[in-house]
Order: structure tokens, then sequence, then C-alpha cells
């Protein structure tokens, strides 16, 4: 018989918390805390924010269903890749998309501000899709996510003008595919 609920991945429900934060103190100042912690955008390189929002605009979203959609899939992928690399390399990992994507945003579209988990949760997807791989072979998980999910973003960042980040997805899925394979080859190089 169950009898206790466990916090069984401690990054990615850590993640989800701090998001949900985010959107309540975003709430409670009228759109603030998004301006002022949880959007990247070009700004002064003198300010310590400029730098902190480089990591911290993963955590900010622009209401409950671009939340909502991020975290679902982000609590659905996620506890299983924090169970299967650990918590410490999926946290790094999640803390350089956060980073390689807030300089992309920062340094190529200085008009715009970026916000949201949308980079983490794909670099989640192609993450789990390498899951799989073993010594000489590509899994055709990976082609086919790949070929989907990235191909389907970089039609829509051609083709469409909307308020998604769809270089965001790409390099959440290019931060996933590299860790997914580095860490596969580190395994084999250890049997």
């Amino acid at each position: 018989m169950l009898r206790r609920i466990r916090y069984n991945s401690p990054v990615i429900l850590t993640f989800a918390l701090l998001s949900l934060f985010a959107l309540v103190m975003n709430r409670l100042t009228g759109g603030v805390a998004n301006m002022r912690l949880f959007s990247v955008y070009r700004s002064s390189l003198r300010s310590p924010l400029t730098y902190l929002r480089f990591f911290t605009h993963v955590l900010g979203h622009s209401g409950w269903q671009h939340y909502i959609n991020n975290t679902l899939l982000l609590l659905v992928i996620g506890p299983s890749m924090e169970d299967k690399y650990g918590s410490g390399p999926l946290l790094g990992t999640m803390a350089l998309t956060a980073f390689i994507s807030g300089l992309v945003q920062f340094i190529f579209f200085p008009g715009t501000a970026l916000l949201g988990a949308s980079g983490i949760v794909f670099m989640l997807i192609i993450l789990s899709s390498l899951s799989g791989v073993k010594s000489g072979t590509i899994p055709l998980t990976l082609i086919l996510v790949a070929v989907f999910y990235i191909g389907g973003e970089i039609i829509d960042g051609l083709f469409l003008r909307d308020n998604v980040s769809q270089l965001t997805h790409v390099i959440g899925g290019v931060c996933g595919g590299a860790f997914g394979l580095v860490t596969a080859n580190g395994r084999r190089r250890k049997k």
C-alpha cells in the first residue's frame, strides 16, 4: 500500500515549481517580474540582471497555458531522463541550454524578449530519443524525432510569423543531442 509521496525527480520538480513561482510573481507584479527577471533581451552589460536573465528566462512564461504546455512535457519526459543521466548532469545541460539560447537571443534579436522552458523541453525530447543508443548505431527514433520536431521547427521558423521562438527549440534539440551523444560515448568507453 502506498503511504507517502516521494520527491522523485528533484531537478525537474524544482524547475517546475520555480517556474510556477515565477508565473505567480509575474501575475502579482503586473508583468514586472517577467521583464526584470524572467525574460532575456538586449540590455546593458553593466547590469548584473543581464547575466542572471541568460539563465532565468527559462523559468518565465507568458501565462498559465504557456506554463502548462511546457510543464506537462517537462514532467512526462524529465524524470526518466534525470533517472538515467543523474540530477547533476541534467541540471548542467539545462543550464547550458538556457545560457546558449539566452545568449543567441541577446546577440541576434535585440528588439525582442525571450521567455519560457520550451528550449529545455526540446532538449529533453531529443535526449530521450537518444536513450537507446548502442555502439555503432543511430536509433531510428532519433531520426524521426529530429525530422518531425526539429525539421518542423525550422520550417515554422522560415514560414510562420508568430510569437514562438523556433530557434530556441532547435538550440534545445541540439543541446540535448550533443549531451546524449557525449554521454553515450563516455559510457561506451567505460565498459
